[in-house]
Formats: C-alpha cells, sequence, structure tokens
C-alpha cells in the first residue's frame, strides 16, 4: 500500500461512511488512536505522519462496526483488502 495522501483519504473515508466521526487530537494515548463506542467518535493522534496514521487507520478499521453496504465500491474493495489481510496474518502467527 502506498503511503500517500490519497490513501489516507480513501482509509478516512470507511470509518466516515459507517458514521463515525474522525478526529485529530493531541493525547496521552500511546497506540495512535481512541475509540469512543457510544459515540461513534475515532481520535486518531494528531501527531502522526502520514505514514503513521495510514497503519493505524488499518490497524483500527477491522474493530470497527463497519456497514459494507452502506460504502462505494472503491471503499469496500479496500475495506475487504483490510481485512483479509488482517486474517492472513492472523493465520501465519497461529
Amino acid at each position: 500500500m502506498k503511503y500517500t495522501q490519497s490513501t489516507l483519504d480513501k482509509l478516512e473515508a470507511i470509518p466516515e461512511l459507517s458514521g463515525y466521526v474522525l478526529r485529530y487530537e493531541r493525547g496521552t494515548f500511546q497506540s495512535g488512536y481512541c475509540i469512543l463506542e457510544e459515540k461513534k467518535v475515532v481520535v486518531l493522534n494528531k501527531f502522526l505522519q502520514i505514514e503513521g496514521r495510514i497503519n493505524t487507520l488499518i490497524d483500527l478499521i477491522p474493530q470497527l462496526e463497519i456497514n459494507t453496504e452502506a460504502l462505494p465500491e472503491d471503499s469496500k474493495k479496500l475495506y475487504l483488502d483490510i481485512v483479509s489481510r488482517l486474517e492472513t496474518e492472523g493465520n501465519v502467527e497461529s
């Protein structure tokens, strides 16, 4: 995956299209993000560079409740790619 602003924009769209609010804030969370489940708010560390933001979103997206029916075809394909990559990595570690 390329670490470009375009890739970041596509990744940010996935949770946003499922009703999550993405915010970039500073904080003491070490993982790069914080999820407020009840309010569907995802707070990402604003000090991360593009590569860090992309990697954080790739780690985060499978943990969210994503409505794939609400996603346009290109976003759905990217989401399924992220989820399948996670499953593949999980099988390798087992």
